[in-house]
């Protein structure tokens, strides 16, 4: 097995752009017993940027693949990128010339509240493929891409959307990487206005739990004194889609007092398996956060000397400033008063859900059976991909037009999230025009429209208050930039 694991790595690594690999093992950094394992890129003559990624598993093998594996999924997306040609036009120009379903309607793809988009205005665009039938569909370039830097080429102020990396998936086949994607697809709709400052408190009861390696992980929290509070976000489209969130039993136990804003997510057709992924997320994540915003002091000693001359050799990619600003509040609180912080949303407890319960859909073990269960769950739904196949390992960035993502933080909402916070009762929202200051139309299709009844609004200053302190629940700034600010370095805040 381990034979097979170093060879799937090689393969991983084999498909990257030319430039120095390295990894490091970091599960001693805490005694969750999970491995984690942090991989880097960096290409000494400056034509690529520099990338790090971090995997997890049940074996430090497993989670050095997954490292590799995200180190691809962003990389080959990039080179692949920089090899197609954008198309510069309006929207109503090219569905003018290539018809309408060979152009997805912007609007489509969920907007901010309140965006003036105009589809009069020529913007880029770049081909994607209908999956289902291998058409070439054109959408605007920020939603084909997952970094900005992916798109040095296009204006930051013509973008309709901040570039994320929500619905990209890596893999040894192109059926695992869209099945890898349509998967946090689907979490990332479920839990866009269900978790972090909109969190339920719906809190999973695991007694029904059977894989035998996730119990003895839960065992084992508890015995070292981590508490595991399993959260229901979704159960849309018949998938379980959670979180697992947590803290120290004695805050003076973490590693880290930023390990207490740890959070797992995962979304599956069996729960079992959406349970295992986010507990090891959630594992992860507690290092993860640690190594990325502790000081250069905490971090240092974890990687040898050869890791910092690759990290130091390059600057600091441009950051968002309120995400740079609040995460440096964050890290200047200790433990106790972090958890506080998180009390009355993240770590609530309001009502339970029995494991049991939740979506269960078992046996599909291979990539091929589960992207064909989650295309069947998305039947009337457009599913759009660029793939970036380098023979030895496949990325793939997917994008569902109707899908949601990114309310709390950037106001993007469509008429499904709409109505799902209508039916929380939740003030955020309402029917017909923005009644008052700060209130704006939501971005509705024809179909959006008819579905509601009429306009729809969003509160963003609402949504800006409901948030408040919690901003880096939702964007972090990049590994060691917080370090780096302090020992002297400048930050291009955005």
């Amino acid at each position: 097995m381990t034979t097979s694991l170093d060879a799937v790595t090689a393969a991983l690594d084999a498909a990257l752009p030319p430039g120095e690999v390295g990894d490091t093992e970091l599960s001693a950094a805490d005694r969750t017993g999970v491995a984690v394992v942090s991989a880097d890129h960096a290409d000494p003559d400056g034509r690529w940027p520099r990338s790090g990624a971090f995997g997890y598993g049940l074996s430090a093998d497993r989670a050095r693949v997954a490292a590799h594996a995200e180190l691809a999924e962003e990389m080959l997306l990039s080179r692949h990128l920089r090899g197609l040609t954008p198309v510069r036009d309006s929207y109503t120009a090219l569905r003018a010339v290539r018809g309408e379903a060979r152009v997805v309607d912007p609007v489509a793809l969920v907007l901010p509240a309140g965006t003036a988009y105009d589809p009069e205005r020529p913007r880029w665009w770049l081909p994607t493929t209908r999956w289902r039938t291998g058409e070439e569909v054109l959408v605007p370039a920020e939603f084909a891409a997952a970094y900005p830097v992916d798109l040095d080429w296009q204006l930051a102020d013509e973008r309709l959307v901040t570039v994320i990396t929500n619905g990209c998936g890596a893999g040894d086949t192109v059926e695992r990487a869209v099945g890898h994607a349509l998967g946090e697809l689907l979490q990332r709709d479920g839990n866009a206005t269900a978790f972090r400052a909109l969190d339920r408190g719906v809190v999973i009861d695991t007694d029904g739990v059977t894989d035998p390696d996730t119990r003895r992980l839960l065992d084992h929290l508890a015995d070292v004194g981590i508490t595991v509070v399993p959260k229901l976000a979704s159960t849309a489209f018949g998938v379980t889609d959670l979180h697992v969130v947590g803290h120290d039993t004695d805050p003076a136990d973490a590693p880290h007092p930023i390990s207490v804003t740890a959070c797992g997510e995962a979304a599956h057709p069996d729960r079992e398996v959406a349970l295992q992924k986010a507990l090891l997320e959630f594992c992860s994540a507690r290092v993860r956060k640690l190594v990325a915003h502790a000081g250069l002091d905490t971090v240092r000693p974890l990687f040898d000397a050869r890791y910092w001359e690759r990290e130091l050799a390059h600057p600091v990619p441009p950051q968002e400033r309120r995400a740079v600003e609040a995460m440096a509040d964050w890290i200047a609180r200790g433990p106790a008063e972090l958890r506080e912080l998180l009390a009355p949303t993240v770590l609530a407890r309001r009502r339970s859900v029995a494991f049991t319960d939740l979506p269960h859909t078992p046996g599909l073990d291979t990539p091929g059976a589960l992207l064909d269960d989650l295309l069947g769950r998305l039947d009337g739904f457009d599913v759009l991909t660029v793939v970036a196949d380098a023979g030895s390992a496949v990325t793939a960035k997917v994008i569902v037009p109707g899908l949601e993502v990114e309310t709390m933080s950037y106001g993007r909402i469509g008429a499904r999230g709409v109505e799902r916070l209508l039916a929380r009762g939740s003030d955020l929202v309402g029917l017909g025009d923005p009644p008052h200051a700060g209130a704006q139309p939501v971005a509705l299709t024809v179909e959006g429209r008819a579905r509601l009844g009429g306009p729809a609004w969003l509160d963003r200053a609402a949504v800006d208050r409901t948030v408040g302190d919690l901003y880096p629940l939702y964007r972090e700034p990049t590994r060691h930039a917080l370090a780096r600010a302090e020992a002297g370095e400048r930050l291009d805040l955005r």
